[in-house]
């Protein structure tokens, strides 16, 4: 395989490369989008416009603000608007239980055996599961499974980019399949949540509203990248050399007697706390429920309860796993487990600060709020059906994930204008934010943007000296258009048949009934 060979393919997306390494750090996007704001606000306050508020009746009024008064408010509660920013807190209270389980050892253990115990017919689909379930445990997918993937084809006589493709392809290409709730579905309701507020204030959306989608579509990617793993990827393979370093081709060590140990009773530990809080939900009086005894409704004290316990679900079981297995001596290694997690987040609390005063801005000013009312009414005006638009949604994510990396940051981006727009145009904020992880879970593996993009072609040079971004991104592809094609026919199969989207979902706005 050529390491210079040039395809149409390849040079576009070497042209997306340039364009895309020349934007700035997402960050840096929020804080320009947060002047230009302020000078939209000052412009178009000086008009009139027709739109209306649906919920007020009133004709929208753009606040100027850039006056003394309005700087004047922006700063003396510019740090009520980031210690008030939903997603932060959201964020970094899962991530501290996961981090645990994943510094402990508990994740990696728990993945290496389900590797290990699978048999050779069974290991690509085995593999593409793994990958996904490992989207519980944030950077676990990229630094772990992948290249574990590698080694167990390589030691199974087949061939070890093979195994590299169905990893990623389950990590990245189905970055949203999953069926167990993990930091990333608070983390994007909560920007759903706030931009749903700007045509519909104290709006509530369930953290778990794209879940029963999520889970199916699970069993979709990994039928995807089963098929193209046997029957295309690894056939294409066969003439190529595995000609790397045996030294630098990683071993597949098997877990040493105690750290088995610990992960039985780690394992255990989690199935006790799942046993428990069905326990405590089960009863009628059950206090986890709302004062009708129902469990799922937004106020039901377990509906706000779901980042604590995914918190919970994590730390128990690592800390159990970390003592049995020695990688916890004291307290403190603990603790230096959270610390490691938070300083993983170090960049996204950087880019939180700037993206709530940018959230902050646009909904205060009303630009928000006239733009989905204009462009509904440019999307009234097309006359498209429902499902063409939610469809361009899909395919219009999928090209901006080409440029911008960063998944919580894009939405930010783009949540307050979809998310309202198709407000108005009857679409729920849930239909809209499946949409929106479809689009940003197809395209991850074809864009060299992605931070771990580089990654994976050190892991494939291991076995393959002469791999490049060319080389992935022609193994990656087939993966890419695929997932994107059949997962937004998917949808609206889905979508037509009236299969419940997650907890408390709608598929239109206002929900019938």
């Amino acid at each position: 395989m050529e390491q210079t060979k040039s395809t149409w393919v390849t040079r576009a997306l070497d042209r997306v490369e340039v364009v895309g390494n020349k934007l700035p750090d997402p960050a840096i996007i929020f804080f320009i989008s947060l002047l230009i704001v302020w000078g939209l606000s000052a412009l178009l306050s000086q008009f009139s416009f027709d739109a209306i508020n649906p919920k007020t009746g009133e004709a929208i009024v753009v606040q100027n603000l850039l006056t003394g008064e309005s700087l004047a408010e922006f700063l003396s509660n510019m740090v009520k608007i980031f210690t008030g920013f939903s997603p932060l807190g959201v964020v970094l209270v899962a991530m501290l239980g996961v981090g645990v389980a994943e510094h402990s050892g508990f994740i990696s253990a728990g993945l290496k055996r389900m590797l290990d115990a699978t048999p050779k017919q069974l290991l690509t689909p085995m593999v593409v599961l793994v990958a996904i379930v490992s989207h519980t445990a944030t950077d676990a997918g990229y630094v772990l499974v992948i290249p574990l993937a590698g080694v167990i084809f390589y030691a199974m006589g087949r061939h070890p980019l093979a195994g590299i493709a169905a990893a990623f392809a389950g990590v990245s290409g189905g970055f949203c399949a999953n069926f167990i709730p993990s930091a990333i579905d608070p983390l994007l309701q909560s920007f759903t949540q706030e931009a749903a507020r700007i045509i519909e204030p104290g709006m509530q959306i369930n953290p778990l509203n794209n879940w029963a989608f999520n889970s199916a579509s699970s069993l979709l990617i990994i039928g995807i990248a089963w098929y193209l793993t046997d029957k295309i990827i690894e056939p294409r393979l066969q003439n190529v050399e595995v000609d790397g370093d045996p030294s630098e081709i990683p071993r597949f060590d098997e877990l040493n007697p105690q750290q088995a140990k610990a992960l039985r009773w780690a394992t255990a530990t989690l199935i006790l706390g799942i046993i428990i809080l069905v326990a405590v939900l089960y009863p009628d009086s059950s206090p986890m429920r709302d004062a009708q005894g129902e469990l799922t409704t937004f106020n039901a004290p377990i509906m706000q309860s779901i980042v604590p316990i995914i918190f919970l679900l994590f730390i128990f079981p690592g800390v159990v796993f970390g003592y049995v297995s020695g990688t916890y001596k004291t307290t403190k290694d603990m603790i230096d487990s959270m610390t490691k997690a938070m300083q993983g987040m170090s960049y996204y609390v950087v880019m939180a600060f700037f993206c709530a005063l940018f959230i902050y801005a646009f909904n205060k000013s009303n630009l928000g709020a006239l733009l989905a009312i204009e462009g509904a009414q440019l999307l009234k005006s097309m006359q498209l059906p429902s499902m063409i638009t939610i469809v361009g949604i899909i395919f219009l994510t999928a090209f901006v994930n080409l440029f911008v990396g960063s998944s919580s940051a894009k939405w930010a981006l783009l949540g307050p204008i979809f998310v309202p727009m198709l407000m108005q145009l009857g679409i729920s904020p849930d239909l809209t934010q499946i949409a929106y992880r479809i689009g940003d879970s197809s395209s991850n593996i074809i864009t060299p943007l992605m931070p771990y993009f580089p990654l994976v072609v050190v892991y494939c040079q291991r076995y393959v000296k002469s791999t490049g971004i060319g080389t992935l991104l022609s193994l990656m592809l087939p993966f890419s258009i695929t997932i994107l094609i059949a997962w937004s026919i998917f949808l609206l199969i889905y979508w037509n048949l009236g299969i419940p989207l997650g907890i408390q979902a709608n598929y239109m706005y206002p929900a019938a009934g």
